[in-house]
C-alpha cells in the first residue's frame, strides 16, 4: 500500500462513501461527495498550471471550500501552504517570495494585495485567484490522484523565527500519515465520533490533528467558523469530542450554560497549542465531570506526547511520548542527555518529525543533533512516571491564544522607529489568552503608545501586536549588558490580573 497522504484519505472515501463527513450547519457532505468535489477542484488546479511538487499559497476564510482545496492540493500532488488569515502584506510578501508558489488563492478583498506581491517576486510566475472564482470555474472533469512518495513534501507551514525570519517547515506525506494513524488509535476515534471543530485550519492543530483524526477514522466533523461558547455548548448534545486551546476552556467555564448535563454526551476534551493551567484543569473537571486531555506538539513535528485516554491525566503534564516517538531531555549547550527529573531541552525523533526548513539547509542542520534528534527549544523534564512536563521556552516564545509570537519580530519593528530607543517584548499571564504580548520600551521624544500600536497593525497580524506598551526611562540589564526580560516578566506578571 502506498504511503502517501491521499492514499490514506482514499481508504476512508471508499469505506465510508455514504457516511456524513462534514456538517457545517448549512448542509451535510458525505465522504463520497467530498471526494468527488476534491477531484473536480484538483482538475481545476491542474488547468491553472499546478503540477506535483509546486506550492499553492492559501489565505482564505475557514469554509468547506477551503477544506476541499486542501484535499484537492493533496490529490493533485501539490504542496499546500496555508497562511493565517490575519497576516499583512509585508508578511505575505515574505512567504510568497520565499516559497515561490505558482498559485495563490485568496479572499476577494485581497486580490490587489496578492497581485502586488506577485509582481514584486516575478511577474506572471504566481497566478492569483479567489476561492469563489476557483469554484465557479469547476467542470465535471476529475483529476486522478498524483503519484507521490512518502518522503515527498505535502505541506509547508511557516513558523516565526527567533531572529525574526520565519521558517517554512516541510511536512512530508509520511509525517502526516504516521501522526494521524497514531492519534486515532491513542484517542480511540471511531466512525461513531462527532468532533466539534472550532479551530482555524491554517495550522497543524486545526488542519492536521483535528481534520485527520476525523478523516482517517471515518468520523463526522461539526465544522464551525469560530469558537462561540453558546454555539459549542448547543452542539455538545450531538457530539463526542472537542479539540481546543486553553482559551476555549476558560470561556466555557465562564458560560453558565456549560454544565455537567450539557457535556453528558461528550467522551473527550483535548487541549493543546499552549499550557493549560492546573487551576483550569481542576475547575473544568469539577464543572463538567471530564478531565481535559493535554497533549504536546509543534509545527515541525505534529503531536509528540499525550496524556492517556485511560488512566490518570496529570494536571500540568503533557503525558508520555506517543508510540513511535523517542523523546529525551538534553543539555542545550553540550547535547548531553540528562538524568530523569533534570530540566533541559526537549529533543525528539520519530516518523512524524519534519523534513527540514524550506531553502534553509544550514538552519535545518543546526536544529538537529548528529544522531537525528530534533531540538525543540522547549524546556522540560521527565518525572518518575515517564510523563513530560514543560517548564518554559529557551528563546522567549510567547503563545497567545494558542498562536506563536516571537519577540524578535515585534522588537525589530519597534527598534526601527525614531520614537523608540530600545524595546523588549515579553509575554505575561492573561486570563483569556494564556499569555499577552507586552512591549516595554525606552521612548525618545514625544511618544504615543496608541499611535505606535496602530502603526504596528500595518505590518503585524493582530495577535502579534502588543496588548499594552509600557515606557521606562531605562530598561533593566545584567552585568553583560543584556536586557533582563525575566525581571520584566516578573515585574509585570499581574498586569492583566482580575
Amino acid at each position: 500500500m502506498s504511503g502517501d497522504l491521499y492514499s490514506r484519505f482514499a481508504q476512508s472515501f471508499t469505506r465510508f462513501a455514504d457516511k456524513v463527513f462534514v456538517d457545517d450547519e448549512a448542509r451535510e457532505w458525505t465522504y463520497g461527495e467530498i471526494e468527488h468535489e476534491a477531484g473536480r477542484v484538483a482538475a481545476q488546479l491542474r488547468a491553472l498550471g499546478v503540477t506535483p511538487g509546486e506550492r499553492v499559497l492559501v489565505q482564505t476564510d475557514k469554509s468547506v471550500e477551503t477544506l476541499l482545496l486542501y484535499i484537492a492540493c493533496v490529490r493533485a500532488g501539490a504542496i499546500y501552504l496555508p497562511l493565517n488569515s490575519d497576516y499583512t502584506e509585508s508578511e505575505i510578501a515574505y512567504f510568497a517570495g520565499d516559497a515561490t508558489p505558482v498559485l495563490a488563492v485568496c479572499r476577494p478583498q485581497s486580490v490587489a494585495l496578492f497581485e502586488r506581491v506577485g509582481s514584486e517576486i516575478d511577474e506572471g510566475a504566481m497566478r492569483v485567484i479567489t476561492l469563489e472564482d476557483l469554484f465557479a470555474q469547476l467542470t465535471d472533469q476529475q483529476a486522478a490522484p498524483a503519484v507521490r512518495q512518502p518522503d515527498d513534501i505535502a505541506a509547508i507551514l511557516y513558523t516565526s523565527g527567533t531572529t525574526g525570519k520565519p521558517k517554512g517547515a516541510m511536512l512530508t506525506h509520511a509525517n502526516l500519515v504516521s501522526n494521524g494513524d497514531v492519534l486515532i488509535d491513542l484517542w480511540r476515534f471511531t466512525p461513531e465520533d462527532r468532533l466539534i471543530h472550532v479551530l482555524p485550519i491554517f495550522h497543524v492543530h486545526g488542519l492536521f490533528v483535528a481534520m485527520h483524526c476525523v478523516l482517517f477514522s471515518g468520523a463526522t466533523v461539526i465544522f464551525l467558523p469560530r469558537f462561540e461558547s453558546e454555539v459549542v455548548v448547543r452542539h455538545m448534545a450531538n457530539a463526542t469530542v472537542l479539540m481546543g486551546v486553553p482559551t476555549f476552556y476558560i470561556r466555557l467555564l465562564a458560560d453558565e450554560t456549560f454544565t455537567r448535563e450539557a457535556a453528558g454526551s461528550m467522551r473527550l476534551f483535548i487541549s493543546g497549542s499552549a499550557p493549560l493551567s492546573a487551576d483550569i484543569h481542576r475547575a473544568f473537571e469539577q464543572r463538567s465531570g471530564h478531565r481535559v486531555l493535554e497533549r504536546y506538539g509543534m509545527t515541525e513535528t505534529g503531536m509528540l506526547t499525550s496524556n492517556p485516554y485511560e488512566g490518570e491525566r496529570k494536571a500540568g503534564f503533557v503525558g508520555p511520548p506517543l508510540p513511535g516517538v523517542e523523546l529525551r531531555i538534553a543539555d542545550s549547550e553540550t547535547g548531553n542527555v540528562l538524568e530523569q527529573g533534570e530540566v533541559g531541552i526537549v529533543e525528539v525523533k520519530g516518523p512524524n518529525i519534519f523534513k527540514g526548513y524550506w531553502q534553509m539547509p544550514e538552519k535545518t542542520a543546526a536544529e538537529f543533533r548528529p544522531d537525528g534528534f530534533f531540538i525543540t527549544g522547549d524546556m522540560g523534564f521527565i518525572d518518575t512516571d515517564g510523563l513530560v512536563q514543560l517548564v518554559g521556552r529557551e528563546k522567549d516564545l510567547i503563545i497567545s491564544g494558542g498562536l506563536n509570537v516571537y519577540p524578535a519580530e515585534v522588537e525589530a519593528l519597534l527598534d526601527d522607529r525614531a520614537d523608540v530607543g530600545e524595546a523588549a517584548v515579553i509575554g505575561v499571564p492573561h486570563p483569556d489568552f494564556g499569555e499577552a504580548v507586552v512591549a516595554v520600551v525606552q521612548p525618545v521624544g514625544d511618544f504615543d503608545a496608541q499611535a505606535v500600536r496602530a502603526a504596528l497593525r500595518e505590518d503585524l497580524a493582530a495577535f502579534k501586536v502588543p496588548k499594552q506598551i509600557i515606557t521606562l526611562d531605562v530598561l533593566p540589564r545584567n552585568t553583560m549588558g543584556k536586557i533582563q526580560k525575566k525581571l520584566l516578566r516578573e515585574q509585570y506578571s499581574d498586569l492583566f490580573a482580575a
